[in-house]
């Protein structure tokens, strides 16, 4: 179960990026249209990847502290993702109208990046509880 949260995070990781280099690419932070506050986006990333990094020491060293840590983190990145998403759907449902740089990053993106980030957080929570 564990290994499989690796590669969910890791997949989840790729989606991020996609989105984040879309974002960026037209205009981000300093497009003065967007939405997506740049500490959130930026913090999401960051918390995002040393938890996952210490997901990796988590299974290279079966440090059951790291795995908590992990799961600590991935909850607030959960929760700024959300808080995120709650700024891009008003820019998604505003269509041409909206000049927003997210505005580009596709809803397949969006929706699998969810999708993925939620199985993660599942089963990082269940490798936590049941110790597997």
């Amino acid at each position: 179960m564990a290994v499989a949260a690796l590669v969910l995070w890791i997949l989840t990781a790729l989606g991020g990026f996609y989105m984040l280099s879309v974002w960026i690419s037209r205009g981000g932070p300093r497009s003065g249209q967007s939405r997506l506050p740049a500490p959130v986006a930026f913090g999401h990333l960051l918390l995002a990847a040393a938890g996952l990094i210490l997901w990796i020491l988590y299974l290279a060293f079966d440090a059951d502290l790291l795995a908590w840590i992990a799961l600590a983190l991935l909850v607030v990145v959960a929760l700024l993702g959300f808080s995120m998403l709650a700024r891009w759907i008003p820019v998604h449902r505003a269509g041409a109208t909206s000049t927003a740089p997210e505005r580009s990053i596709p809803v397949a993106v969006v929706a699998g990046h969810g999708v993925l980030a939620v199985a993660t957080l599942i089963l990082v929570l269940l490798t936590n509880v049941t110790g597997s």
